[in-house]
């Protein structure tokens, strides 16, 4: 279980002006090894992407869904896919 994988979160709840993003940035940069993206959506969700490896894209989703996220996470809805590339890093969009 070692490949490389992509994952696309949307976190609902109260998830934004909480520091959500940041919080996740921060996560992913310490989980290592992963790049893509947290972004505020229009509807009061965020929507994460990370790509790296499988088991650590697993730590972050284990993280979102927690109770030591900021702010209050009421659903996560994941899917999986093969990594796509042309990250840099570990952005707040």
């Amino acid at each position: 279980m070692n490949e490389d994988a992509r994952l696309v979160v949307w976190v609902r709840g109260r998830v934004q002006q909480v520091g959500f993003r940041w919080f996740t940035r921060a996560n992913a940069l310490e989980i290592g090894e992963l790049t893509g993206f947290a972004l505020n959506l229009d509807d009061g969700r965020v929507q994460v992407v990370a790509e790296g490896p499988r088991e650590n894209c697993h730590r972050l989703l284990d993280w979102l869904g927690s109770d030591d996220t900021p702010g209050r996470v009421d659903g996560v809805t994941e899917i999986w896919d093969t990594p796509r590339g042309g990250y840099e890093g570990f952005a707040i969009r």
